[in-house]
């Protein structure tokens, strides 16, 4: 038997699709993409018409044939295949191949196994690699049938290899599992400051490589690394948006999304997916230039209604206007309010009206006017001001005299059942605060 942990970049793609021809190329691209992401040099790339999947091989065996004549022939060590492959079928190929298989979901952990920096991150992606190859430790190695019994002193039945390292990664995912929900634990601890600060939240999503850490930048002037290339970022980042008509906001850089992305992978993202789910907005970026951006903002969904963040309020931004030569632009629905910004975060072309849109969806209406405090309302003071809604102030020995200029949306939730909060209730209206 070959070698199955011989380390190689040199590389075949195999390409199964079923769809239209302009689907197949479109996936072969991205897929391509993907490869060269992991930093792999791509020898060749077979397309395979797939209809019925062969349950030994997932492609047809005369194209298996194809593949092996190849792989002899540009002596390639690594075999890529486009699809997920169940464990089965990639040990057939890795025998009748004599080179190592990946399938897509294994293609994509290993990227993240690269790109991730923090130590949660790193964690999520050990996590979700320990599960995909969970399911592998089928006898893919001889060693694995080796009993442990024999000598003096140790004969039995013992325990085979592959049981003891099925039990060793099982323990090792537990372990990991853990480790996680402790970081998750510190997590939400940050994100409820964020909450009982009334900033509101807006996550950044959307198709790998459409432009999201480059727009984030743009944004917060912040230095989140921004490539062109796939999954650029992975770990979430957070930082403050100022300027805005509605105060300040906070806004998460999240993981592109892709199509097919491993379910271990979505699970274990959860940081990073969260910041997602639980914002008060989301700004979709889409490549303004890119001919599928309709479909690939399908992808986007689905994988939002798989998080639970499927109902978060959108604002479409469309990126990258300087390609495809159209003004930056913000159109608006039939209700007057901001439904799509068109931009270019590259050139920074529209960046103002975003916005302007951004502090319209998350503000609503604005309220400035005049606050009287005593000095015994230190908790509503303290609250205020940490939600930004005080323009200037004085104190005297009758206590605080506020200029408030804030969005009424800000300000309802810091009302509370105090004899303090009356005079702030009557500034924004009862209704409102009770809502």
């Amino acid at each position: 038997m070959f070698d199955r942990q011989k380390k190689g970049d040199r590389a075949v793609l195999v390409l199964p699709h079923s769809r239209g021809e302009g689907d197949a190329v479109r996936r072969g691209e991205e897929f391509a993409e993907l490869v060269r992401s992991a930093g792999a040099e791509i020898l060749a790339s077979i397309p395979a018409r797939v209809e019925a999947p062969n349950p030994r091989f997932y492609i047809g065996s005369g194209k298996a044939d194809e593949v092996a004549e190849a792989v002899r022939a540009l002596e390639a060590d690594l075999v890529l295949v486009d699809h997920v492959l169940s464990p089965v079928q990639e040990r057939n190929l890795e025998k009748h191949l004599k080179a190592r298989v990946v399938d897509r979901a294994g293609l994509i952990l290993d990227i993240f196994a690269q790109r991730a920096r923090s130590h949660e991150g790193k964690l999520e992606v050990e996590l979700a690699q320990l599960k995909h190859l969970a399911t592998r430790l089928v006898r893919g190695w001889t060693h694995l049938d080796a009993q442990r019994g024999g000598a003096i002193g140790n004969r039995g039945p013992g325990e085979t290899q592959l049981e003891t390292d099925r039990r060793l990664l099982a323990e090792r995912v537990k372990m990991l599992t853990k480790r996680l929900e402790k970081v998750q634990v510190q997590r939400d601890q940050q994100r409820r400051a964020r909450l009982r600060n009334t900033v509101p939240r807006v996550a950044l999503v959307g198709y790998t490589n459409a432009g999201k850490s480059t727009l984030f930048n743009a944004l917060t002037a912040g230095a989140v690394y921004a490539a062109d290339q796939l999954f650029a970022t992975l770990d979430p980042t957070v930082r403050k948006i100022d300027g805005l008509s509605c105060g300040p906001a906070v806004i998460a850089d999240t993981v592109g999304f892709i199509r097919e992305l491993p379910h271990d992978l979505v699970a274990a993202f959860r940081a990073t997916l969260a910041e997602a789910r639980d914002a008060d907005l989301l700004i979709h970026v889409s490549d303004a230039a890119d001919e599928e951006r309709e479909l690939l903002a399908r992808v986007v969904n689905s994988v939002l209604e798989e998080i639970g963040a499927g109902d978060v309020p959108q604002l479409s931004v469309m990126n990258k206007v300087d390609l495809v030569e159209t003004e930056p632009r913000v159109d608006r629905g039939d209700d007057g309010k901001p439904r799509q910004v068109w931009l270019s975060a590259a050139t920074g072309a529209g960046l103002d009206g975003l916005r302007v849109a951004l502090g319209e969806l998350l503000g609503g209406e604005r309220i400035r006017a005049g606050l009287e405090l005593p000095l015994s309302a230190g908790r509503l003071h303290a609250r205020l001001k940490a939600a930004g809604a005080i323009a200037a102030e004085q104190v005297d020995e009758l206590g605080w005299h506020l200029d408030i200029d804030a969005p009424r949306s800000v300000l309802a939730p810091l009302v509370g059942d105090d004899a303090h909060s009356g005079s702030l209730r009557e500034l924004i209206g009862q209704d409102q605060a009770d809502h």
